[in-house]
């Protein structure tokens, strides 16, 4: 035997066919091969195990007892091949498999639900496992692979990750329909100056972005209440306890008629939204076929 041979998955295919079926020409037709090709693959087979496999006959071919000898190890190691190519196929065509994603829970409460429950309609046996964490979290839970990917907007700037953008964004007022500022046609940050604002905590999301655009354009603003989460300043600026600062997705999302957003400008701060990715990491198809539903669901409004 040659000590570095090593049997083909095609040359256990071959011989564990022609055992089954005693025939060079039967074992071909169901491996849809020609007869010199499984002739070839079980001489192969025979020369690099150093044994004889098959006595011929003239009307068939008898197994020798070495064929019987390795007959059962050829047949599980075919068994575990196929299910492992059973197994990617499921995996690739979305069968089975799960999406784990990171993104904060402002972002969430309005990217998810349309995206997961349009997703889940097609890829039922498909898992999606939202890790909800808070923005400081965001690009860690990304490198150190605790996720797939995240959804969302670095806070780090030069963060050691990949984005693609998903939705294009800028910060925004959201205001009352009688505020002084909603009869403006643009409104810009030194138009801010004095006006009660609601807005997020400082250090927190957006807030390090809002005080250092103001600071540029030479504003002071007048926080009056900072918050957690934007849902609660949409209420607050409901209630008439001031208007908000924050990305217009999350304020049109929130889809309140009494209010009004007007895109803040001189300078105009963009604030997208991205695919968020380790670099060097692929996608599996579960959840690049997420991200593609996630964008119809956008797309669709």
């Amino acid at each position: 035997m040659n000590q570095n041979f090593s049997p083909t998955v095609r040359q256990l295919r071959a011989f564990v066919c022609v055992h089954q079926l005693r025939k060079v020409s039967a074992a071909a037709e169901k491996l849809y091969v020609t007869q010199s090709a499984v002739s070839m693959l079980i001489r192969q087979l025979e020369e690099g195990l150093g044994a004889r496999l098959f006595d011929r006959t003239t009307r068939s071919l008898q197994p020798t007892a070495a064929a019987q000898e390795m007959l059962a190890t050829a047949e599980r190691i075919l068994r575990d091949v196929d299910s492992l190519s059973a197994g990617f196929r499921e995996l690739s065509t979305l069968q089975r498999g799960r999406v784990c994603l990171a993104i904060t829970p402002t972002l969430a409460s309005f990217l998810m639900p349309s995206a997961i429950r349009r997703f889940g309609e097609a890829h039922p046996q498909v898992r999606v496992v939202v890790d909800d964490c808070a923005p400081e979290q965001f690009v860690s839970r990304i490198i150190g692979e605790h996720v797939d990917f995240g959804i969302g907007t670095p806070e780090r700037p030069g963060a050691a990750v990949e984005t693609e953008t998903l939705l294009r964004d800028h910060l925004s007022l959201v205001c009352l329909r009688d505020h002084p500022l909603a009869g403006k046609k643009a409104v810009r940050w030194a138009d801010l100056g004095g006006h009660p604002l609601v807005t997020v905590r400082p250090g927190y999301g957006i807030r390090p972005l809002i005080d250092s655009t103001a600071r540029g354009a030479g504003v002071e603003l007048n926080v009056v209440n900072e918050v957690s989460f934007l849902s609660t300043a949409i209420w607050m600026t409901e209630s008439g306890m001031g208007a908000s600062i924050m990305p217009s997705a999350f304020a049109k999302a929130a889809g309140n008629p009494a209010l009004m957003i007007k895109p803040i400008a001189a300078p105009r701060v963009s604030r997208d939204i991205f695919v968020v990715t380790k670099p060097g990491r692929s996608l599996s198809a579960a959840s690049r076929s997420f991200i593609e539903a996630l964008r119809r669901a956008l797309k669709d409004g």
